[in-house]
């Protein structure tokens, strides 16, 4: 059962979607109505935050007090034509402090004005400017939410496929895995953050002219083998639980360690309202709870 104080959240939610017509609103405006507040950074106490170009992307370290060791690369969602905002800082500080990671946040070139593959080419950029700068791969977790979390499954391919040294572990919150769209509760699900025919704009936008089934495009097509011990979080209500639970499937059958969580009466990336829904904190605490097993 979801938490009494997941009620309001929902509401808000689905309201702000009937209000704004998400369906068909354009890029700009989804853009403008999603940045407000963001230029001014809202942190969590004790966390600070420097810029940093890594191999001439824009990226965004953000610090816990203590400055840990360990890295977490995030690579934020938003249907890859959004930017890094507020809501991912917050998110994604939450999950540094609790894992005891420093962040490393990626903005990387958004869709429709650079579809694929400039996003995931930003994203292992990002990573080996990492390694050269002397993160052992064994010190990394690559974690994303949404088109976050199929830029952290693309990345990984594409540093297999490279013969580049992987990360620890990675972690994938509602990840969209099938820009095909073909999974089964994109026809049985109510998300109140997020309507089929919106995926499918989104995920048009991102691929361009490369073929929806494109492994590095839609992971649900790859080759798994190989891939470090993956921990995915989704929500029972989304359109993308298919996306995560065939994802859990496909890389069990190629021998990869997978950890899938299906939360009760959740939607879209639940975990962004961490402090106040009970779920989102719940969630914080498992996945880091996996980052500091994985990189101990």
């Amino acid at each position: 059962m979801p938490s009494p104080q997941s009620i309001p959240f929902r509401f808000a939610i689905r309201l702000s979607g009937i209000l704004m017509n998400w369906t068909s609103t354009s890029v700009p405006r989804f853009r403008k109505f999603s940045r407000a507040g963001s230029n001014r950074p809202i942190l969590p106490p004790g966390v600070r935050m420097e810029q940093v170009i890594a191999n001439g992307v824009p990226c965004e370290w953000l610090l816990p007090d203590g400055a840990p060791e360990p890295v977490i690369l995030y690579l934020h969602g938003g249907g890859w034509v959004l930017g890094w905002y507020n809501n991912h800082r917050w998110m994604a500080a939450h999950l540094g402090q609790t894992a005891g990671c420093r962040v490393l946040a990626v903005d990387y070139r958004l869709a429709p004005e650079h579809p694929f593959p400039a996003a995931l080419d930003d994203c292992v950029a990002a990573y080996r400017w990492l390694l050269n700068n002397g993160v052992p791969p064994a010190q990394i977790i690559i974690a994303g939410d949404s088109a976050g979390g199929n830029l952290t499954l693309s990345t990984a391919l594409a540093l297999r496929d490279a013969g580049n040294p992987l990360p620890a572990g990675l972690v994938c919150l509602s990840p969209m895995t099938d820009l095909a769209c073909t999974g089964e509760t994109f026809a049985t699900r109510f998300d109140p953050l997020m309507s089929p025919a919106f995926a499918t704009r989104l995920a048009g936008h991102y691929a361009g002219q490369t073929p929806r089934r494109h492994p590095l495009l839609s992971p649900h097509y790859a080759d798994l083998h190989g891939l470090p011990p993956l921990l995915i979080h989704v929500g029972e209500d989304e359109l993308l639980l298919s996306d995560a639970t065939r994802l859990a499937d496909n890389a069990r059958a190629a021998g990869v360690d997978v950890r899938l969580n299906v939360w009760a009466g959740m939607w879209h990336v639940f975990q962004m309202f961490v402090p106040y829904l009970p779920e989102a904190q719940e969630a914080m605490a498992e996945m880091g709870a996996f980052v500091k097993q994985t990189v101990a």
